[in-house]
């Protein structure tokens, strides 16, 4: 059987937020990082949030996102990893809040999909397109279906609150430098800037399954 990694983004693959980073491009980092203060605090709603930093981003082009893209904070190894699972046979995934014009970008570093918020710079935000940390479980379990995997084969990477629904659900999990919550509920936990220690923190708990299922 085929196993499935699924990667959350922000913090997790990279150090900070999609958001913040495009913001501090634009020149307007000091408005949107107090957007994702009260969003943290439960001050904003999810559509709130998108509502008042989506005018802030007008304007806003290819140029500026590939820009972000390339100077942005990422742990290393991030290739190595997806290569790795590919050449196993089996999938990633990253799940994010992030918008999907940033997370299409790791295609081309080797992830099998990558699902973000369907949001536009200036538009009104769609409630429908928008991800919640809710709604990753049913993300995942589309991608379970799909690869025709269960939630035994799969291992969750994440690192703060909005990973908590899916890690409740995945008995696998990996806190990625996680706040004080997640680690409390994550199977094991990886601090440092290298994914490929936390992903083999992953595969040492797929195969501690696969020796038990022998025995």
């Amino acid at each position: 059987m085929s196993k499935l990694h699924i990667f959350d983004m922000d913090g997790t693959l990279l150090r900070g937020s999609a958001c913040l980073e495009l913001s501090r491009n634009l020149g307007i980092f000091e408005a949107v990082n107090e957007l994702e203060e009260r969003w943290a605090r439960g001050e904003l709603s999810h559509m709130a949030y998108w509502e008042a930093c989506l005018p802030l981003w007008e304007g806003m082009d290819d140029a500026v996102i590939d820009k972000t893209f390339a100077s942005t904070s990422w742990l290393s190894g991030i290739e190595t990893v997806w290569a790795d699972i590919a050449d196993r046979g089996e999938y990633s995934a990253v799940i994010t809040q992030s918008p999907q014009f940033f997370v299409d970008r790791l295609l081309a570093w080797g992830v099998g999909s990558a699902r973000g918020a369907h949001v536009t710079a200036g538009v009104a935000p769609d409630p429908e397109k928008v991800i919640t940390p809710q709604d990753k479980v049913p993300i995942a379990l589309e991608l379970m279906k799909r690869h025709g995997v269960t939630s035994d084969e799969c291992v969750a990477y994440g690192d703060s609150t909005s990973d908590i629904p899916l890690f409740k659900v995945l008995p696998r999990t990996v806190a990625v430098n996680g706040t004080a919550a997640l680690r409390e509920i994550a199977t094991v936990a990886y601090e440092g800037d290298d994914l490929w220690g936390a992903y083999m923190l992953g595969r040492s708990l797929l195969e501690q399954d696969a020796k038990a299922v022998k025995q």
